[in-house]
């Protein structure tokens, strides 16, 4: 057993062939010690030596269920905190490229919130009259600051769920980071556009008036996902031309106007499970990352189905394509070492506090 880490230097230049090999191997010796969970949204060569796959939450709380000492998220930051948040005391929850965070999360962060918060303050009574709702999509201290508050977190699976639980508590809801999640959940709900505002936190009381304030429902986030940004409804109608038979489903990440001209909207699990479930010889149109839609694509061609994806410039998520064979590698072979780098510790005082409000969420679907 070596004293000191592996240096992530000697693995840089590896082929993805090379570390398949030795994944392979690392993962034989760590046997059930081991699991390593793989996000939707992964590069395909780190995604095939997932034990479990699935959507954020999903995950981590397949990885709390497991006898495993080691919880290996190739995901990025935000997941992996919220696998230690969630796992037993005697597990670590790993990263394997510290690099790997989320860009829409990044968007919220703690002292923009307690500001928002706090100008809030001064037109409302807030703790009173709104719920704070943050997507699971967010930092450790942002599910947190809504424990501590008695909100909530939502998944893009069960937004309308949790907007009915937080409403039943308080008349308002502010919602981050995601703008479009929290506005197409809303929309379906009967809250009429008006209803709900955009609160800019570069801008003095979110770049709203008073009155704006009073009369909104739900006071969303100026934040977006870089990934589903890219999709427009000019793209819809250009493909409905020349395949007028397609059926359009998208994340509930893109903009209104593309959710409105689709046919579905649903998480990433609601996706891969209505498409899968189609008629044979069906054509699809799907609004989310590459890497899903490619594995889609493949998957579902002996059916005859044809799934494309929908903005014709191809994009996928930067921050989660960081994590790479070579990082993966390099956790799994320091770990049969006995050495674990790139651990995700959150706090206790955050982690409680987190945990709250996760338990708020996890409490509707018992």
């Amino acid at each position: 057993m070596t004293s000191s880490a592996l240096p992530i230097q000697d693995y840089a230049l590896l082929s993805d062939e090379e570390c398949d090999v030795r994944i392979v191997a690392a993962k034989a010796a760590l046997g059930s010690r081991c699991v390593i969970l793989g996000h939707h949204y992964q590069r395909d060569e780190v995604f095939k030596h997932a034990d479990f796959w699935g959507d954020s939450l999903k995950l981590s709380r397949d990885a709390a269920e497991a006898d495993a000492e080691y919880i290996v998220f190739c995901g990025v930051h935000f997941m992996a905190e919220v696998a230690d948040i969630l796992s037993r005391p005697d597990q670590i929850a790993i990263l394997p490229d510290m690099a790997a965070g989320c860009s829409m999360a990044d968007m919220a962060n703690l002292i923009k919130v307690q500001k928002c918060w706090a100008e809030l303050a001064q037109v409302i009574d807030v703790e009173s009259s709104i719920t704070p709702v943050t997507y699971i999509n967010s930092a450790a201290d942002l599910k947190a600051f809504c424990g501590e508050h008695e909100g909530t977190v939502c998944t893009s699976s069960n937004a309308q769920k949790i907007l009915e639980w937080s409403f039943s508590k308080r008349e308002k809801v502010l919602f981050f980071p995601d703008q479009h999640l929290g506005r197409n959940t809303g929309y379906r709900m009967g809250i009429p556009l008006e209803e709900m505002v955009t609160w800019d936190f570069e801008q003095p009381l979110g770049g709203l008036t008073t009155k704006q304030i009073k009369d909104a429902k739900i006071i969303l986030w100026k934040g977006f996902c870089s990934v589903h940004q890219v999709f427009k409804p000019e793209h819809i109608d250009n493909f409905l031309v020349r395949y007028p038979e397609t059926k359009v489903i998208a994340h509930p990440e893109a903009s209104f106007e593309v959710c409105e001209k689709a046919d579905y909207i649903g998480s990433t699990e609601t996706i891969l499970k209505i498409v899968r479930n189609a008629e044979p010889n069906t054509r699809w149109l799907v609004a989310t990352e590459l890497n899903l839609v490619n594995r889609l694509h493949e998957e579902c061609k002996a059916q005859g189905k044809n799934v494309h994806f929908m903005s014709p410039t191809l994009c996928m998520c930067s921050t989660m394509f960081r994590t790479d064979p070579q990082h993966l590698l390099w956790i799994l072979e320091n770990l049969v070492q006995g050495i674990v780098v790139n651990r995700i510790l959150v706090p206790e005082t955050i982690a409680k506090q987190a945990k709250h409000a996760l338990d708020n969420m996890l409490s509707q679907f018992v």
